[in-house]
């Protein structure tokens, strides 16, 4: 049979991708405008949400925004509620809405912590338990986790960001074995170091013209030897949301020019 290019639409298809006010969530949401979809994000105020909203609409897209603590379990199904219905029973799930505390472990308070997992972690469950039986009835889904490279590799200061990500990856992995049989496919993203604006400081040249040691430190662990665009996750995140991916479960897709497949160059 031949290949249905029209497998990749998210034509009719409902998205709602958490915490897409801006950056990574924003432009996987601007990308499945795009491919056909109707849009829906969250944010945790009102101010982030009317900016999310502006934004969208620049690009001439008419999304639909809503403030909501996506660890707040009776706040989601409200929400979940309010969009099926208003505007429909959502297709696609992004759990990108996260935080990072970076703290040494032993000066991090257990408070702190349980704060990252309940974002990072405890949230995406939350989410996801609130979408799935609409899924069921309609007898297809598509979740989509954000991990991270954290998902797999350690690093100072990020032991909570670490244990949320790694979990989730296992989450992944669960939906995936619990769910499968009913058509709902859960795949996670694993982004590299992406450039926002929250990184822009760590890109900065300093006074000498030099690089930022951090920003040399990550364009000598990347093989593509820089840094990712928000735009370099967006076909990513179509496929895993489209008919395209309805093979693909449990799977995590790191985007990362190549940092996990690389040991490093060697010093000179």
């Amino acid at each position: 049979m031949a290949f249905d290019m029209n497998s990749f639409s998210l034509e009719g298809k409902i998205a709602l991708v958490t915490g897409a006010s801006y950056g990574i969530g924003m432009a996987i949401a601007k990308a499945y405008a795009a491919a056909g979809a109707t849009i829906c994000f969250n944010d945790i105020n009102q101010e982030l949400v009317d900016k999310g909203l502006a934004s969208y609409k620049e690009d001439g897209i008419e999304a639909h925004g809503f403030v909501c603590d996506v660890t707040d379990e009776a706040a989601v199904n409200e929400m979940v509620a309010t969009i099926e219905k208003e505007i429909g029973v959502i297709d696609i799930l992004v759990n990108n809405a996260g935080i990072i505390k970076r703290i040494p472990m032993h000066e991090m308070t257990a408070e702190q912590f349980r704060q990252v997992i309940d974002v990072d972690l405890n949230a995406p469950f939350i989410m996801a338990k609130a979408v799935i039986p609409s899924m069921l009835k309609k007898g297809h889904g598509k979740i989509i986790n954000i991990c991270s490279m954290m998902s797999e590799l350690g690093r100072e200061t990020v032991s909570a960001y670490a244990a949320a990500k790694g979990g989730l990856k296992m989450l992944t992995r669960n939906i995936a074995s619990e769910y499968g049989e009913y058509n709902i496919q859960c795949n996670g993203i694993g982004p590299g170091y992406i450039a926002t604006p929250q990184t822009a400081p760590l890109r900065e040249l300093q006074e000498d013209g030099s690089r930022h040691p951090f920003d040399q430190f990550i364009i000598s662990k990347t093989p593509a030897a820089r840094w990712g665009e928000t735009d370099d996750l967006q076909g990513p995140a179509v496929f895993l949301a489209s008919d395209a991916s309805n093979f693909v479960n449990g799977h995590v897709l790191y985007v990362d020019g190549g940092i996990l497949a690389y040991i490093g160059k060697q010093p000179k």
